[in-house]
C-alpha cells in the first residue's frame, strides 16, 4: 500500500516538474491561464477533478448509504449546465478576453464596486465552504485509514498541494488534475466491480439494501426509524412534500445553484478560459458532461453496498454506538466509502484507493487555491 502511494507521488512530482518547465509560465496569462493554449482532454479532466473532490467520496457515498440514489440528480443535472457553459457563456467569456468572473462583470456593468464586491464574496465562499469541506472530508478518510489525528492528517497534504500550486500555476494544476482523474477512475471502477461481485450484482443490491439494518434495530433493542432504509431509496424523483429530497427542490436547486457553480464560478470557468480555441473549450465541456454520469456507479452504488456489507458500522442507529464507531453521534454514513476500501480491497489495491482519495482531495484544493489566487491578484 505504501509503495503504491509512493509511486503515485513520484508520478505527481514528474507532472509538476514538467509543468514548471513550460516557457510561458513567467507571464500573467501563462501563470493564471496556462498561456491560453490548453487542449480539450486536460481541460475536461481538470473540470471533472475540480468538481469531484474528497467530499464526493465521503458525502455522496454517505448519502447513498443513508437514503439511496436521489442525490445523483445533482450530478446529472450538471450535464445540461455544462452544455450551457460551452455554447452560451464561454463564447462571451473568451471573446471578452477576461481572466476572472469579477473582471467580466466589472466590464459588463461598469465601475469597480461590483468587481471588488464579487471578488470578496468569491474568496469568502472558497475559504468558508469549499476549502473547509474538502479538508474535512479528506481528513475523515485519512483518520479512518491510518488512525492519524483528524487535524494533523491534513498538514502534509496542504503543504504538498501548496508547493506545486504555487510553483506551476494553472498548467501544473490542469496536468496534475488529468493524472488524478485517471487514478480516480481506475481505482474507483476496480472497487465498484469488487463491491458488486461481493454483494451479488445490482438485483441483489436492490433486495439486500432494504434489509441492511443494524442488529439492535432488527431485534427491537432500540426503536429508531433512522436505522431503516427509505422505501424510495431507488427513486431519483421523490415525493414533493414528504420526502428528504423532494423533486421540485432538486430541480430548482440544480438549476440555480449549479448554474453559478458550472457557468460563473471561477474554479470551473478558469479552466475553459485556458482553452486553445473555442472548439477545444466546447469539447472539454462535453467530456466533463460524460464523466458526470459516472458518480452513480463509482460512488453512490459503492456507498449503498457498504451499508449492505457493514450495517453495524455504516448504518448504526444508536448515538453511543455511532460515537464509538466513527466519533459522530449523529450517524456514520460518512464512513461508507472508507470502510469499503479498508475492508474489501486487498493489499496494493487499498494503496491505490488511498491514492484515489488523496488525488480527489488535492485536485479540488489545487483548483480552489489557484482560482482564489487569480481572483485575489487580478481583482
Amino acid at each position: 500500500d505504501i509503495t503504491v502511494i509512493a509511486v503515485y507521488f513520484v508520478f505527481l512530482s514528474g507532472v509538476v516538474v514538467m509543468s514548471m518547465c513550460r516557457k510561458n509560465r513567467e507571464s500573467v496569462q501563462g501563470y493564471f491561464l496556462a498561456g491560453r493554449n490548453m487542449l480539450w482532454i486536460p481541460i475536461g479532466a481538470s473540470m471533472f477533478a475540480s468538481n469531484i473532490g474528497s467530499e464526493h467520496f465521503i458525502g455522496l457515498a454517505g448519502s447513498g448509504a443513508a437514503s439511496g440514489i436521489a442525490v445523483v440528480a445533482f450530478e446529472w443535472g450538471a450535464v445540461l449546465l455544462l452544455l450551457l457553459l460551452g455554447w452560451v457563456f464561454l463564447p462571451i467569456y473568451l471573446k471578452s478576453g477576461v481572466y476572472t468572473m469579477p473582471e467580466y462583470l466589472g466590464r459588463r456593468f461598469g465601475g469597480n464596486r461590483m468587481r471588488t464586491y464579487l471578488s470578496l464574496v468569491a474568496l469568502m465562499l472558497y475559504i468558508l465552504s469549499k476549502i473547509s469541506v474538502d479538508i474535512y472530508a479528506g481528513a475523515v478518510f485519512i483518520q479512518q485509514a491510518l488512525g492519524i489525528n483528524l487535524y494533523l492528517s491534513v498538514i502534509p497534504l496542504l503543504v504538498i498541494t501548496a508547493i506545486y500550486t504555487i510553483a506551476g500555476g494553472l498548467a501544473a494544476v490542469v496536468f496534475t488534475d488529468t493524472l488524478q482523474t485517471v487514478i480516480m477512475l481506475i481505482g474507483s471502477i476496480i472497487l465498484t466491480v469488487l463491491a458488486f461481485i461481493k454483494v451479488g450484482g445490482l438485483p441483489e443490491l436492490y433486495y439486500k439494501y432494504f434489509d441492511a439494518v443494524p442488529e439492535a434495530v432488527r431485534n427491537g433493542t432500540i426503536n429508531n426509524t433512522c436505522g431503516l432504509p427509505r422505501e424510495d431509496a431507488f427513486h431519483i424523483f421523490r415525493d414533493p412534500v414528504n420526502s428528504d429530497l423532494p423533486w421540485p427542490g432538486i430541480i430548482i436547486r440544480s438549476t440555480f445553484a449549479s448554474l453559478w457553480n458550472w457557468c460563473a464560478d471561477q474554479v470551473m470557468v478558469q479552466r475553459a478560459l485556458a482553452a486553445k480555441n473555442m472548439a477545444n473549450a466546447k469539447a472539454a465541456t462535453i467530456l466533463t458532461g460524460y464523466l458526470k454520469f459516472l458518480p452513480l456507479f463509482i460512488i453512490i452504488f459503492p456507498g449503498m453496498i457498504s451499508r449492505v456489507l457493514y450495517p453495524e458500522q455504516v448504518a448504526c442507529a444508536d448515538r453511543d454506538t455511532c460515537e464509538q464507531v466513527c466519533g459522530n453521534p449523529a450517524g456514520c454514513s460518512n464512513i461508507a466509502y472508507p470502510t469499503l476500501v479498508l475492508e474489501l480491497a486487498p493489499i496494493g489495491l487499498r494503496g491505490l484507493l488511498m491514492a484515489v482519495m488523496v488525488a480527489a482531495l488535492m485536485s479540488s484544493l489545487t483548483s480552489i487555491f489557484n482560482s482564489a489566487a487569480t481572483v485575489f491578484t487580478m481583482d
